[in-house]
């Protein structure tokens, strides 16, 4: 392998140590990494970050400002889209590009990424804890965890 290919594959450290831990415990996808350190690499343009929520979820809930939007599922039945793995990596240029997947809670971008890893996407993770986190006893989102409650970034149409 020549530098420049090596190079191209490399990853930011933090993305090699989720890597290895997705090994390790047997992970499909390439792993998971905290809303912070993805906030840090997409806002340093070393990773393309994909919502993978509804354009509805987007639109009335909040989303990261300049991400990319594939919905992994549609509509208020989140019906699956079939063309998921097709459309990111058109959206992010190649089975090759380093992607960082969000969505509500982190466990739709789980199986996104898991999808990815099939068609080939081997440098796809899931962003741990989602957009809004995870639903409390009171079954409210966004009280101990997630995207917004890390105060990171976001915007609401």
């Amino acid at each position: 392998m020549t530098s420049a290919v090596a190079d191209h594959l490399s990853l930011p450290s933090e993305l090699e140590a989720a890597r290895v831990l997705a090994l390790a415990t047997g992970l499909s996808y390439a792993g998971g990494v905290a809303p912070a350190v993805a906030w840090h690499l997409f806002e340093t343009g070393v990773v393309h970050l994909v919502d993978v929520r509804t354009t509805e979820e987007r639109k009335f809930v909040g989303h990261v400002p300049g991400t990319s939007h594939v919905a992994w599922a549609t509509g208020t039945s989140l019906t699956r889209n079939p063309r998921f793995a097709r459309e990111l990596e058109a959206k992010v240029g190649g089975k090759d590009a380093v992607v960082l997947l969000l969505c509500r809670s982190g466990k739709r971008s789980v199986l996104a990424a898991e999808v990815a890893a099939k068609a080939g996407m081997t440098r796809v993770f899931n962003v741990l804890e989602g957009f809004e986190g995870e639903i409390d006893a009171q079954q409210h989102r966004g009280g101990g965890d997630g995207w917004r409650f890390h105060n990171l970034p976001w915007v609401q149409d």
